[in-house]
C-alpha cells in the first residue's frame, strides 16, 4: 500500500473513531450551529464527551432539559419543586452564574443550566443550585454549584412537565423596573448582542435563526437505535422531511439522547413549521410503532447508514 492510501486509511480511521465519517469539513455542522463542520464539532479537541450518559434520565422533562443545556440561547421555565421561594431555571444567569437571589419583594430564584463550571453530572449541580437557593438571602449570588448528594430527580416530580418559555433577549435578568449596572450591564449588553432568534415549535424542538439560515433541533426521547430505524423507513420512502423549503441535515448526540437537524427555509415564520414538525411527529410514532413487527429491508437499511454518517457527538 502506498503512502497516500495509507494516509487516506488513517484519515477515514479518525473520522470513524469520532462517529462523523462522511461528513464533509466544509459543509455546514449538523449540529445546527450555523458554521463550518470542520470549525464546529469536527475541529480538534474540545469539551468531555457527554453523549454516553443521561443526568436527566427518568425525568418527562428530560428532552426540554438536554435542550435548554445545550443549544437554547435565553428561556425560562418555573419549577415545580417544593420549598420557601418561587425557583426559576434558566438557561443562562448573568456571568454564567448557577444561582440568584434577587433583592425584591417576591425574592424570586433563579437557576442556571449553563454555567462556567460544572461537575461532571448536571443533574446533581441543578439540584444543588436549588437547595442553595431555599437559604439563600436577597441579592445572593451562587458562582458555581457544589457537588450534592441529591440529584433534579429527587426534587422534581418524575412524570412533571415543563413548557419553557423562549426569549427574544435576557432582560429577563432583571427586576422590573431595574437597570443593571457594573458586570451585570455589561454582561446583558453582550448576551443580548450575540444571541440567535430561537422560537421552540413543538416539545423540545427549536427553531433557531443563525444568520441568514435557519435550523430546527429536536431532542428525541427515543433509544438511538429505534430512532435511527424509524428515521431510515421514513427516509426510504421520501418522508424525512418538514416539507417544502426544509432538508434533514444530520443529528448529534447530547447527554444519551440523539438531535435530529433539519436545515429550513428562512423566509418563513417559526409559527409556519409548528404545523410540520407535529406532523413529522406522528410519522415518527407511527414509523417507531412499525420497526417493532417489521424488520427494514434492504434499502430502509441502507438509508440507515447514511443517517449514521450523517452524526456528529458534542464533544
Amino acid at each position: 500500500m502506498g503512502k497516500g492510501a495509507g494516509a487516506k486509511q488513517a484519515r477515514r480511521a479518525r473520522r470513524s473513531s469520532a462517529g462523523d465519517e462522511g461528513i464533509n469539513p466544509r459543509q455546514a455542522c449538523p449540529c445546527g450551529s450555523g458554521k463550518r463542520y470542520k470549525a464546529c464539532h469536527g475541529a480538534p479537541g474540545g469539551a468531555a464527551d457527554l453523549s454516553g450518559t443521561r443526568p436527566f434520565e427518568g425525568l418527562a422533562a428530560e428532552c426540554e432539559l438536554v435542550a435548554l443545556r445545550e443549544f437554547v440561547p435565553s428561556a425560562t421555565v418555573k419549577l415545580p419543586v417544593s420549598g420557601n421561594r418561587v425557583v426559576t431555571l434558566g438557561t443562562v444567569l448573568p456571568l454564567a452564574s448557577a444561582g440568584l437571589v434577587r433583592a425584591t419583594d417576591d425574592e424570586e430564584a433563579f437557576i442556571g443550566l449553563q454555567v462556567q463550571t460544572r461537575s461532571e453530572n448536571i443533574s446533581r449541580d441543578v439540584a444543588a443550585s436549588i437547595l442553595w437557593a431555599q437559604d439563600a438571602k436577597p441579592g445572593d449570588v451562587l458562582s458555581v454549584a457544589s457537588q450534592s448528594e441529591q440529584r433534579l430527580q429527587d426534587l422534581l416530580a418524575a412524570d412533571a412537565v415543563l413548557e419553557p418559555e423562549v426569549h427574544e433577549n435576557f432582560n429577563w435578568w432583571l427586576a422590573p423596573d431595574t437597570e443593571p449596572t457594573g458586570e451585570v450591564a455589561l454582561s446583558l449588553e453582550r448576551a443580548n448582542e450575540a444571541i440567535m432568534p430561537t422560537h421552540r415549535v413543538g416539545p423540545a424542538a427549536y427553531w433557531t435563526l443563525a444568520g441568514d439560515k435557519a435550523y430546527l433541533r429536536w431532542v428525541r426521547p427515543e433509544s438511538e437505535e429505534r430512532l435511527m430505524a424509524a428515521m431510515a423507513r421514513l427516509a426510504a420512502a421520501g418522508n424525512l422531511t418538514l416539507g417544502e423549503g426544509s432538508k434533514y441535515a444530520g443529528s448529534f448526540r447530547a447527554h444519551g439522547l440523539l438531535v435530529p437537524v433539519f436545515d429550513l427555509d428562512a423566509e418563513p415564520h417559526a409559527r409556519e413549521w409548528e404545523k410540520p414538525v407535529a406532523e413529522l411527529g406522528e410519522r415518527l410514532a407511527e414509523a417507531l410503532r412499525s420497526i417493532d413487527d417489521t424488520p427494514l429491508t434492504g434499502d430502509e437499511r441502507r438509508s440507515r447508514d447514511g443517517l449514521v454518517g450523517r452524526q456528529v457527538t458534542i464533544r
